[in-house]
């Protein structure tokens, strides 16, 4: 089995996964479960790692943007995530779905980010083009109210503190267990759950409020 750890830099993440440059996407690749390109991955086949970052990369972006509120630090948090992700496929033991665990990996890097973020620069508020893209596209006049929804959802998470949207996407969204949730943001179970309740009230308070609950809703 090839060792995919010693050569990284002849890794070439592919950032349009909706193009290939090499042409490579044949059947055989194309028709192939996630599990058999991983194999094929572990074993030096960098077409079949380019097969998963084109599978996965949307939900990984859509994580990483939603972790971190900045489309350039969430791309920069996907490169990140796909080269450590390359680097310990021959780890990967498959006793998780091989996204869970890319998705942990990106809330990982999403955390390391956000963390020099904090330390370098106050906060920025995030264009309100950043999650344009999850809207419906569908008749607006037949939607209308979920995509309102949607927006006052979205625009609470971002208004989240770090700590707790981390916590609220990676269970909520992304459907991550207690405990690697914890492990991936280097916390407790018990610290991940209080945030989590934490987070929810505080979006409820933001988009369902109670009478008298307005004045308080962040």
């Amino acid at each position: 089995m090839a060792d995919v750890t010693a050569a990284p830099r002849r890794l070439r993440i592919v950032t349009n996964p909706s193009r290939n440059p090499d042409g490579v996407h044949g059947s055989n690749l194309s028709d192939a479960t996630m599990d058999e390109l991983v194999l094929r991955a572990v074993a030096g086949e960098r077409e079949a790692f380019d097969e998963i970052v084109r599978r996965t990369h949307r939900d990984a972006f859509g994580l990483a943007l939603r972790l971190t509120s900045d489309e350039e630090d969430a791309r920069d948090v996907v490169q990140e995530a796909y080269l450590r992700a390359y680097r310990s496929l021959d780890r990967f033991r498959g006793d998780a779905q091989f996204g869970t665990w890319l998705y942990r990996i990106v809330a990982n890097c999403a955390s390391t980010a956000t963390g020099k973020r904090r330390r370098h620069r106050h906060e920025e508020l995030p264009d309100e083009s950043t999650f344009a893209e999850t809207r419906p596209d569908h008749d607006p006049s037949l939607h209308a109210d979920v995509v309102d929804l949607r927006d006052q959802l979205d625009g609470a998470i971002r208004d989240l503190p770090p700590r707790l949207r981390s916590v609220i996407v990676l269970r909520d969204v992304y459907d991550l267990p207690h405990d690697a949730i914890a492990e991936e943001l280097g916390i407790t179970v018990s610290a991940a759950k209080v945030r989590l309740h934490r987070a929810r009230r505080r979006l409820r308070e933001r988009v369902f409020p109670l009478p008298g609950e307005e004045l308080h809703a962040i």
